[in-house]
């Protein structure tokens, strides 16, 4: 079982490589913002949990996003894998998803993380937003502001990674494909 997680600033591809990676790897592509969704939508109980959060402005907390990756798991106990994408945030989420992942008796093997140049970023968003009709990507002030969010949040996970030799930085640069291989050479490495 190959566990990843991938990240990658606002722009850096991450969606598009999670789908390539998925379907060469066979794994289980996880957002926590999709199982957040869903669980919202289908008003489970850890839904209707999150959504009170939510409805208060609060960020919902650890437990229950780890309880509905958990049922994420669970559901998808044949995989070869997964790949999370939004999660961990935090030092405190990066432990608690530590534990989930030896409760179910694996383990994260790595942290990917794409890296792309700010101005690259800001570029290929601005770009997105003539298309993709998002508020967030049609205003640069908006779009540098995520990208600095995006960097203090994930600096520490960096640090965290770094420490269990599991980080590995990859560049974002370049074809699509010329990508995919570059993401593939570390997940080739690690399985």
């Amino acid at each position: 079982m190959t566990n990843i997680i991938l990240f990658g600033p606002p722009g850096s591809g991450k969606g598009t490589q999670a789908n390539f990676l998925k379907e060469k790897y066979n794994l289980v592509h996880i957002s926590t913002g999709d199982v957040f969704r869903y669980n919202i939508k289908n008003a489970t109980e850890l839904g209707t949990m999150a959504k009170s959060y939510i409805d208060k402005g609060q960020l919902v907390p650890d437990e229950i996003t780890i309880d509905m990756l958990s049922n994420e798991l669970d559901k998808n106990s044949d995989a070869n894998g997964f790949i999370f994408d939004g999660f961990p945030r935090t030092e405190a989420q990066a432990e608690a998803l530590g534990h989930l992942m030896d409760d179910k008796d694996s383990q994260i093997d790595a942290m990917v993380a794409l890296e792309v140049d700010d101005e690259i970023l800001v570029e290929r968003l601005l770009e997105r937003g003539k298309t993709s009709g998002r508020a967030d990507d049609a205003d640069e002030s908006i779009i540098r502001n995520r990208i600095k969010v995006y960097y203090d949040e994930t600096a520490i996970l960096k640090d965290y990674y770094q420490k269990l030799d599991k980080f590995y930085g990859v560049d974002g640069v370049g074809s699509i494909e010329a990508i995919t291989q570059r993401l593939s050479e570390v997940i080739d490495k690690i399985s």
